[in-house]
């Protein structure tokens, strides 16, 4: 059967199945984003909700002096999307690049509206995948505040190893708020525990 990984996301986050999953991994497409290219542009307005079964992506956006700040990271199995610029429908100021070649399912807004006022499931769906992005972006937040640059390293070993295969040290180190020779400095240190 195809779809399997989105049909296991799916599953993992709501009970659906039967003719109900059925119309709604109908709804999305499969869709290649090759290396380098943006799934969404500053400056753009997002259309699309992007599951990614395969690769690697980063966003970012760019401080007052023009430089890169990388502010998430999604690797396989993730859902990745700009919330506010696709469901406000307004001008994005973040970029979502491929770091790799990245393969998975696409569903554009107007479908996904769609979907969330005829299906009660997909409803419960896109109301959890909103939970979790609030969950995940307040903790992202209150670790930049209350952990330490030693701290937030290991979490993301722990929690995203797999961004260390694909993503330039710079960027992890823009993600974590450190500079570049902060973050060799931490690794240095982690390798001796």
């Amino acid at each position: 059967m195809a779809k399997e990984a989105l049909i296991a996301f799916i599953q993992s986050n709501i009970p659906v199945w039967g003719s109900a999953l059925t119309n709604i991994i109908d709804h999305f497409d499969k869709r290649t984003i090759k290396k380098n290219e943006f799934f969404l542009k500053e400056g753009q307005i997002s259309n699309d909700y992007f599951f990614l079964e395969e690769g690697c992506m980063r966003a970012f956006t760019h401080d007052p002096d023009g430089n890169e700040v990388t502010t998430f990271f999604y690797a396989r199995n993730r859902y990745v999307f700009e919330v506010s610029s696709l469901f406000m429908q307004t001008v994005s100021t973040e970029n979502i690049q491929a770091i790799t070649d990245c393969h998975g399912y696409s569903i554009t807004f107007e479908t996904l509206n769609k979907l969330f006022h005829s299906s009660p499931e997909f409803r419960e769906f896109g109301r959890m995948m909103l939970v979790k992005s609030f969950a995940v972006f307040k903790q992202r937040t209150l670790e930049l505040i209350n952990k330490s640059a030693e701290e937030r390293y290991e979490n993301l070993i722990n929690t995203d190893r797999e961004i260390f295969k694909y993503a330039q040290l710079k960027h992890i180190a823009s993600y974590l708020g450190i500079t570049d020779t902060s973050l060799s400095r931490i690794r240095r240190e982690y390798v001796k525990k």
